[in-house]
């Protein structure tokens, strides 16, 4: 067996499991990544991993040195693995959390020593995004990575999830993902269309004005700085919208291959479903998925258990990630 000296040096390498059995499409194979086996849960496990190393490499924080303060917005998986790199690494970190997360997310956060600041949760993610920058800017001693606009997110996936996608599965010709900071569409869509052209890149949104987990839609106000920086329009060969309700059953569906994921991940595999719909009839494809993390971070929502109205109304009221 594999011996490891840190915890960290287990991000990456997840492995991809065939949920074929829920393609509409007999000549449309479906695979999915599944980016729950990271240490802390989540695809968010690189991106937190690459943004830190990437500040030291930058020497904005130094290993070792007493008292370095980081504040980061999120409303998702990121804070999780940033609590985590930090608590290996000794940094202080402070998240800007909606008040109406769900109670995973935040004890999460206190198990990995994270200091919470409290943001409204009517605002949903752009508003802590807003308070984060606003204390960034009142308090320059403190080191905001901000993954929105930090290329060390996309980078994560350019050097590692694309790579890792196309030597596992390299007859891809669709790759479909959720549309959230747009860092897994930026580095793996533009890792994959340098590897073949023909592939197609599409991205999973809500509808303007809902809910989905961990995902966001662009006409909601906010486009994240790397999307319009690196040219996020032209790796993207289509968005396709889903709804809160759509995502929940297709999170339910996917128990049936033993796959207990989290909400975001059920919205992708909507996506993907409805990508393997549209091949023509007769023509063979290969569509690859990521399953963004775990179910058990979501058990409160009562996703799999509760009649569906009711999670869908509890949905549209808190953040589960």
């Amino acid at each position: 067996m594999t011996r490891y000296s840190s915890v960290l040096d287990l991000i990456g390498e997840t492995p991809m499991v065939d949920v074929s059995a829920l393609s509409p499409n007999p000549n449309v194979k479906i695979w999915t990544k599944l980016e729950g086996r990271n240490p802390a849960g989540s695809v968010k496990d690189r991106v937190a991993l690459s943004l830190v190393e990437q500040a030291e490499a930058d020497g904005i924080l130094v290993p070792g040195a007493p008292d370095q303060i980081l504040i980061e917005p999120s409303s998702g998986n990121t804070g999780i693995a940033l609590a985590m790199v930090c608590r290996m690494k000794g940094y202080h970190l402070k998240v800007v959390l909606p008040t109406n997360v769900s109670i995973e997310r935040r004890q999460l956060l206190e198990v990995f020593g994270a200091e919470i600041i409290e943001s409204p949760g009517s605002e949903g993610s752009n508003g802590a995004v807003r308070m984060a920058r606003g204390l960034a800017a009142e308090h320059p001693e403190w080191v905001f990575l901000y993954q929105y606009a930090n290329p060390a997110n996309p980078k994560a996936h350019y050097e590692h999830t694309g790579p890792e996608i196309f030597a596992d599965v390299p007859e891809i010709t669709h790759f479909v993902a959720g549309l959230g900071t747009s860092g897994t569409l930026l580095g793996v869509g533009r890792y994959l269309k340098e590897q073949n052209p023909d592939i197609q890149v599409w991205a999973i949104e809500p509808p303007t004005g809902e809910m989905v987990d961990g995902l966001r839609n662009l006409d909601d106000g906010y486009i994240p700085p790397i999307f319009a920086d690196l040219g996020g329009a032209e790796i993207l060969d289509r968005k396709t919208v889903v709804r809160p309700r759509e995502s929940i059953e297709w999170t339910r569906k996917m128990t049936e291959l033993g796959l207990f994921v989290g909400i975001s991940s059920g919205a992708i595999m909507a996506g993907a479903v409805r990508c393997a719909s549209q091949i023509p009839e007769g023509q063979a494809a290969t569509i690859v998925t990521i399953a963004c993390d775990d179910g058990w971070k979501y058990l409160s929502t009562g996703a799999w258990t509760d009649d569906i109205d009711t999670v869908v109304d509890r949905a549209s009221k808190v953040i589960y990630f």
